[in-house]
């Protein structure tokens, strides 16, 4: 089977958005937790993302308007690999949210305030280069790795 795609002219067109948050469709993403209890704590206490259905071995919750889901999966639960960006080591497998500058401050305090221990702790990446993002890295109790960033400039989300 060929799954080259030559034509794309059916395909809805990619373009980085004007505005954060932009309108687009909600995402959806499904990972492992060791325990559903420990993960509704996290994400619906330590987070503040709302709940939605769940049943003894899943949860869905409401992450800045999309879909995640926390899967009760003990034995898919471990460390990522990390790759080298900008100083820093990056956890490879790693999911998150590009937030408005305010709202990724109010994070970061937030979540200092907590002594959330940090992979990465908040600051700001290539800074003066295109892309110059502020970002922060940090674990569920899982050890799925979370990354919440903001750009003074949205317009540079996929700046070369």
């Amino acid at each position: 089977m060929n799954t080259a795609c030559t034509d794309s002219s059916d395909l809805p067109t990619m373009t980085a958005p004007a505005t954060n948050p932009a309108p687009m469709s909600p995402f959806h993403l499904a990972f492992p937790v060791h325990d559903l209890e420990v993960a509704r704590g996290f994400y619906g206490g330590l987070l503040g993302c709302p709940e939605g259905r769940s049943s003894p071995e899943w949860i869905d919750f409401n992450f800045y308007g999309h879909q995640i889901v926390a899967h009760l999966a003990p034995e898919a639960c471990g460390v990522a690999a990390n790759n080298a960006v900008d100083g820093h080591g990056v956890p490879v497998r790693h999911f998150g949210m590009v937030l408005p500058m305010a709202d990724w401050e109010r994070m970061a305090d937030r979540l200092k305030g907590l002594g959330v221990e940090f992979v990465i702790k908040p600051y700001i990446r290539f800074a003066g280069q295109p892309g110059e993002q502020a970002t922060m890295f940090f674990m569920d109790p899982s050890g799925n790795a979370i990354e919440l960033k903001a750009f003074a400039d949205i317009r540079q989300l996929y700046a070369k």
